[in-house]
């Protein structure tokens, strides 16, 4: 019983620090957000990763961390998704089923889902995060990403479709995912962290200059 009153209390604070966070928007943020939460914007900056390991790696060693990669995602991806989802059954914020949703800002009309712990947003660009992490070690890179994969977190509350509880499983699912296959990585590849790593700053130019054009696109619309 007294679990119960604890799990309780736990989702009404959730709840709470997701209403005040969600409650902050603007007309500039709704484009910004919402184009920034998009899964094909950030191709160019996923390219950007490919290129530092084909500049840097063996094409084998390559080709093992782009199928690291895809592991990585698909773990964390499908274990939200799949193996916790439908069992958990927690409500979206947004979704109209949810006493709450009355309360909720949300963008575009878009409600996502029906269920939103964990969330797969959160599992899977902060596995990225995390692998690159791992991979590279490089301080600047690492900050970039992880600031990245927050700011992601962050627009999906934003946009209502997730609680912070549904991030922060979700951004552990992702840590959990990256480490595991980043240890098998090791063993199958032989790969040795790398002191100079080339062109390791491409990712964060690319990235940078996509939030730059996100920045100008939502100036643009309010316009």
């Amino acid at each position: 019983m007294m679990l119960l009153e604890l799990l309780n209390e736990v989702v009404d604070i959730d709840t709470d620090i997701f209403l005040s966070l969600n409650r902050m928007h603007s007309p500039f943020f709704d484009y910004f957000m919402s184009t920034y939460s998009g899964k094909w914007i950030w191709i160019p900056m996923y390219a950007a990763i490919w290129y530092v390991m084909l500049r840097n790696f063996h094409w084998k060693v390559t080709l093992f961390c782009m199928v690291g990669l895809a592991l990585v995602i698909t773990i964390a991806d499908q274990t939200g998704a799949t193996l916790i989802r439908p069992y958990v059954e927690r409500l979206r914020p947004s979704n109209l089923e949810n006493p709450i949703s009355d309360m909720v800002h949300i963008v575009n009309g878009r409600r996502g889902g029906r269920y939103g712990f964990p969330s797969c947003h959160a599992a899977n660009t902060f596995g990225l995060a995390f692998f690159v992490w791992f991979l590279f070690r490089k301080r600047w890179l690492t900050v970039f990403m992880m600031g990245w994969a927050l700011l992601t977190c962050y627009s999906r509350i934003y946009l209502g479709v997730h609680y912070p509880g549904d991030l922060i499983v979700g951004t552990l699912i992702g840590l959990l995912a990256a480490y595991i296959v980043y240890r098998l990585f090791l063993k199958v590849s032989g790969y040795k962290t790398m002191k100079k790593v080339p062109h390791i700053y491409a990712p964060i130019l690319v990235g940078g200059l996509t939030i730059v054009g996100i920045l100008i696109y939502s100036t643009v619309m309010i316009l």
